[in-house]
């Protein structure tokens, strides 16, 4: 049952759902070329044409040569400067925040494959493969973003803030250690996934319901399995009007620790994303349960005193277009690493968004952060963040 906290919660982010302006759906994330890559893929479209396949009879085999597309390349980085006000903050000055490169394409059609690397500490991000001939049923297996929340899939270049959600940062161990324990894997595991849209209504034909169900190794990146356990994912997304999307996600299984020890994780989200005339809405609620492998003493094999098995977070982003080359976000974001307001992280920011080229986009972001977890409970946050696409 619901507690009478979690109900308030649940009212609030329904009215706040309902109230949102008209918005389209953040993109996933997605590839898209830059400046430099767009001659490069222009070239290898030129070089191919002589053998696209047009709309020929599908023939298999493994010495056909057509029926591949052109592969799309692109990249991007993003640079960042920080400056906090927190007593002994060593997070202030410069940095990359990261490289990427990344080449898609299909082959006989129906089936999609994508490879993103890191350039920064190199490393290897995405490699899938999708089987896409039906909208309504398609497969995809590799290593991609685990299909929790809606601000973990999003591509950094969208989300409109300098930053994911701490929700997405924590629940998916997305940039920090997440409540079991596991360490930041960029929220990604390698496992398979079903997804599709089913039931196309209305005079625009929008498909009423999206879902996605997956197995992963539960382990992170690059990474084998270390138990005889795997990790279930699920969602089923609801669409009742154009662009707008209501989502609720489920997550379950066990995760083992570097010391042995291996503990359940059983995690649940509600969450709604609208995005429409350039203007964006965004909220979510996460909840997790299980203990962290991290407080259990191997030398008297007991947990630590006050152990906690629960943790929980939630967001609001609102994204207002000035022109057509400004928008400004603001967000209201916390988290409670165990469920208790004496450990809410609470970070209230706004950030002004200058993208003058589809390839060029600055960020100022201002947040106020009351975290009472620290003893510098108040501090301020001011970041600028360069994006370019080559």
């Amino acid at each position: 049952m619901l507690s009478r906290y979690h109900k308030t919660l649940l009212a609030v982010f329904l009215i706040l759902t309902c109230a949102a302006s008209s918005v389209k759906a953040e993109q996933t994330d997605e590839y898209q070329e830059g400046f430099l890559t767009s001659y490069l893929n222009r070239a290898i479209e030129k070089a191919m044409s002589g053998d696209e396949a047009g709309e020929e009879p599908l023939q298999y085999g493994r010495h056909i040569t057509k029926y591949v597309s052109a592969p799309q390349f692109g990249g991007y980085f993003v640079g960042k400067y920080s400056y906090s006000s927190r007593d002994n903050a060593d997070e202030n000055g410069f940095e990359c925040r990261m490289v990427r490169f990344y080449v898609s394409g299909t082959i006989l059609r129906d089936f999609k494959y994508r490879v993103q690397l890191e350039l920064k500490n190199p490393a290897m991000r995405d490699y899938t493969l999708e089987w896409v001939r039906f909208k309504e049923f398609q497969i995809k297996v590799g290593q991609f973003k685990r299909s929790f929340t809606y601000d973990n899939p999003m591509h950094p270049w969208n989300l409109g803030m300098g930053n994911y959600s701490q929700l997405a940062r924590h629940m998916t161990a997305l940039s920090v250690d997440d409540p079991s324990g596991e360490v930041a894997q960029n929220g990604r595991d390698l496992g398979l996934q079903l997804q599709g849209d089913l039931f196309p209504v209305g005079k625009d034909q929008r498909r009423l319901i999206r879902y996605q169900a997956a197995m992963f190794n539960g382990n992170g990146q690059n990474k084998k399995d270390n138990n005889k356990q795997k990790d279930w994912m699920g969602n089923i997304q609801v669409q009742p009007v154009k662009d707008l999307y209501i989502g609720l996600f489920g997550w379950t299984g066990t995760y083992t620790g570097s010391n042995g020890v291996s503990v359940r994780r059983n995690r649940w989200a509600l969450g709604s994303i609208y995005e429409h005339n350039d203007w964006s809405f965004r909220a979510e609620y996460a909840h997790h349960s299980g203990l962290n492998v991290k407080d259990f003493d191997v030398e008297t094999q007991s947990w630590n005193p006050g152990s906690s098995n629960r943790a929980d977070g939630w967001y609001l982003v609102l994204g207002v277009p000035i022109t057509r080359w400004l928008k400004v976000y603001g967000t209201y974001d916390a988290y409670r690493e165990d469920a208790s307001w004496s450990s809410m992280k609470s970070i209230y920011g706004i950030c002004p968004n200058f993208e003058l080229h589809k390839n060029l986009k600055f960020q100022v972001q201002y947040n106020y952060i009351n975290d009472r977890t620290s003893s510098d409970h108040n501090y301020h946050e001011l970041w600028a963040q360069t994006y370019v696409r080559f």
